[in-house]
């Protein structure tokens, strides 16, 4: 939960402390801890239940079939099992779908654009990260469609991170797309010193990455969805059932740009990229 949200909420009308109550429970990058956060959610008898990435709204749906569950962010509710569909999703669930794994092919084409001339990619993906499987797919898809080799690399600690990269290089990857995951997120400066040790130029899911030295990211924009789920709470607060509130897709996309990580690369970032960056980072 983050400020985004509740400004969110503070516009339509809700001050916590006020005229909302809410119960916390943070995980702390242990996801073995979510079923025990989810089952005392449901034990505190709250109205509903609000959570981003794809184990915790797993964790909540296995804890409860009547509190409803807003997602803020899922990469596949309809790949990871969550609803059968989107527009009328049924149950308990709604909320905000990222449909990272459908951005595979658009995140590749653009890495393609910075080194046109590469035959091989990378992945580097999570075996902690509930919608790996799904990426891992969407990624094979995608570099088929684009004649791109590709590499896989799976990571389940911070210790497995210059291995993984020690590997791709040996396997001669040329561009490398990175997954985004919470063990991810909290190791952004990390993968993105690695890649560039490695001279691989890494594209990302979200400008954190970017902002944490990386070289490009394209991705939803995450506090406009953030922003938008709270819309959900207020309807459901106000009566709505879960099940009948269409699951929505983003809208709106970023893309970021880091041209200092670019220099050191070697890279000119092209025209065609440089005029549809959001953000330019110097």
């Amino acid at each position: 939960m983050d400020e985004d949200f509740f400004a969110a909420l503070r516009e339509l009308g809700y001050v916590e402390g006020g005229n909302l109550e809410v119960v916390y429970g943070w995980a702390a990058d242990k996801e073995e801890r979510l079923p025990v956060l989810a089952a005392r959610l449901v034990q505190a008898d709250v109205e509903v239940i609000v959570t981003a990435a794809t184990p915790a709204i797993s964790a909540a749906m296995g804890a409860t079939s009547t509190i409803p569950i807003v997602m803020q962010s899922a990469a596949d509710p309809i790949g990871s099992g969550f609803v059968t569909n989107l527009a009328h999703p049924g149950g308990n669930v709604t909320g905000m779908t990222l449909l990272s794994t459908e951005l595979a092919a658009k995140r590749l084409q653009m890495i393609r654009e910075l080194v046109p001339h590469s035959r091989s990619t990378s992945l580097l993906a999570f075996d902690n990260a509930f919608a790996t499987p799904l990426l891992i797919r969407a990624m094979r898809s995608a570099s088929q469609q684009l004649q791109l080799d590709l590499v896989v690399q799976l990571v389940k600690t911070e210790e497995d991170l210059p291995r993984a990269f020690a590997g791709l290089q040996k396997a001669g990857a040329e561009t490398l797309v990175v997954q985004t995951s919470p063990f991810a997120a909290a190791r952004r400066q990390r993968i993105a010193e690695l890649a560039a040790q490695h001279r691989l130029p890494a594209m990302y899911e979200v400008e954190a990455y970017v902002n944490a030295g990386g070289l490009i990211a394209y991705g939803p924009d995450g506090p406009a969805l953030t922003r938008r789920s709270a819309v959900f709470v207020d309807k459901i607060l106000k009566g709505a059932k879960a099940g009948d509130l269409p699951i929505e897709q983003p809208t709106k996309y970023q893309l970021a740009i880091n041209l200092k990580a670019a220099e050191a690369l070697g890279l000119a970032i092209p025209q065609s990229l440089l005029l549809r960056a959001d953000s330019i980072r110097r």
